[in-house]
């Protein structure tokens, strides 16, 4: 094994620019792969990030996945019955707090009650729809990041004024309010209350900024006209991951609908699932163009040694012998090919998230990149396995000369 690697190195020192422009294609593979890997999967996790952090992971509604069964269905199963009235029920989740005390018991992460209603906010002869939320200012951080979102004000100043609320940004700009600036709130059933302003909120997610406002529970149960409402139970738990299982287990529970943000973003994720495969193709195609410079290189050593395979053959070295030769050289070649694409991909990496993004619709000034150990290893083991298809099929080519017809000339 020892004569078969000395040989193997001598022919990879002896043409070291055809080496050096192996090793470079190789390493530029490499390189541009783990730049690439790091530059997808950042962006990607950012976004889910934002998505994950803008609302909670599981929202339990006063919902049904399925509409109760009416009285006539439940006495006739045989009978097709149509145009009945569905029974009217009363809104709201019933006896909320004991529902949260009993998911707290075994659910790994926090519940906070809220008061979901649609409304029409008017201020300055501007009437603006808006989705209003009544919450919990002591639970609220508990599940969701409004807290560290607020630009000005904070969730405590909605115990500062009475029907104090909070707006988004952009709903603020749409309809030219500013903090302490008093409007009127109207509810989807008619109730009118005055509020006043103390804080805004921007969570980057346009159509969350533009629509969304926040108010104390007893004032969204005001705007509803039921005291003591409580139609959502908000849920944050400790991995995000493990949200959709949680939200099924609560489901069969309770018998409410319960949504993970997996549910709600399903169309999102499973544009995430193309946009990997996409992202492996281009890095699986920089790879296999690297590959065929090892090729055209390996190849062209065999070619210029096929004297040597004649002498080395004909003092007892078998085809195998000989193939593992070219083989390792192949290997040898990507290896180095490798080291060099891992201080390049972390070069290139390093010198991205030195760019500075500056746009008044991102709050980040620099682009999200991912830094795993798993795109070093991933590279690495394309770059070596496109190595050894690029170099068995020359050492197989060389294996099977016969030293007669090298030496005759009949190659």
């Amino acid at each position: 094994m020892n004569l078969v690697l000395e040989i193997a190195l001598t022919h990879i020192r002896s043409r070291v620019r055809q080496t050096l422009v192996a090793v470079a294609g190789v390493a530029t593979g490499v390189g541009f792969s783990i730049m690439m890997a790091a530059l997808m999967e950042g962006s990607q996790n950012d976004f889910m990030r934002q998505l994950i952090d803008a609302l909670p992971h599981i929202a339990i509604s006063d919902e049904r996945r399925e509409a109760t069964p009416q009285p006539a269905q439940t006495m006739f199963d045989a009978a097709e019955i149509h145009g009945l009235t569905p029974q009217a029920r009363r809104p709201g989740i019933k006896n909320p707090m004991a529902i949260m005390a009993s998911l707290e018991s075994w659910i790994p992460g926090d519940v906070a009650p809220s008061t979901k209603t649609q409304g029409i906010i008017r201020y300055a002869a501007r009437d603006v729809g808006a989705s209003i939320t009544g919450i919990d200012p002591h639970r609220e951080p508990k599940v969701s990041m409004l807290a560290t979102q607020m630009r000005q004000g904070t969730l405590q100043s909605l115990y500062r004024s009475t029907n104090a609320i909070i707006l988004g940004d952009r709903l603020a700009e749409k309809i030219g309010a500013r903090v302490g600036a008093n409007i009127t709130v109207q509810g989807s059933n008619g109730a009118r209350i005055g509020a006043q302003v103390v804080g805004f909120f921007h969570s980057g997610v346009r159509p969350v900024d533009e629509s969304t406002a926040y108010v104390l529970l007893k004032t969204a149960q005001v705007l509803q006209q039921q005291t003591g409402l409580v139609n959502e139970l908000r849920v944050r738990v400790a991995d995000a991951m493990a949200a959709l299982d949680i939200a099924r287990r609560i489901e069969r529970e309770t018998g409410y609908k319960s949504v993970a943000w997996q549910e709600a973003h399903e169309d999102l994720l499973s544009a995430f699932v193309i946009r990997n495969i996409v992202m492996y193709t281009v890095v699986g195609a920089i790879l296999l163009v690297a590959s065929f410079g090892t090729y055209n290189i390996i190849s062209t050593i065999t070619h210029e040694k096929t004297r040597d395979i004649a002498i080395l053959k004909s003092l007892g070295l078998r085809e195998t012998t000989v193939r593992r030769i070219f083989v390792i050289e192949s290997l040898v070649i990507g290896l180095m090919g490798a080291v060099a694409g891992w201080v390049l991909g972390c070069t290139l990496t390093l010198a991205l998230g030195t760019i500075e993004i500056k746009s008044p619709f991102v709050d980040s000034t620099r682009l999200p990149l991912a830094y795993s150990v798993l795109h070093y290893a991933v590279a690495t083991a394309a770059a070596l396995a496109s190595s050894l298809v690029a170099g068995y099929f020359p050492a197989r080519k060389a294996s099977r000369l016969y030293p007669v017809d090298i030496i005759r000339g009949a190659t």
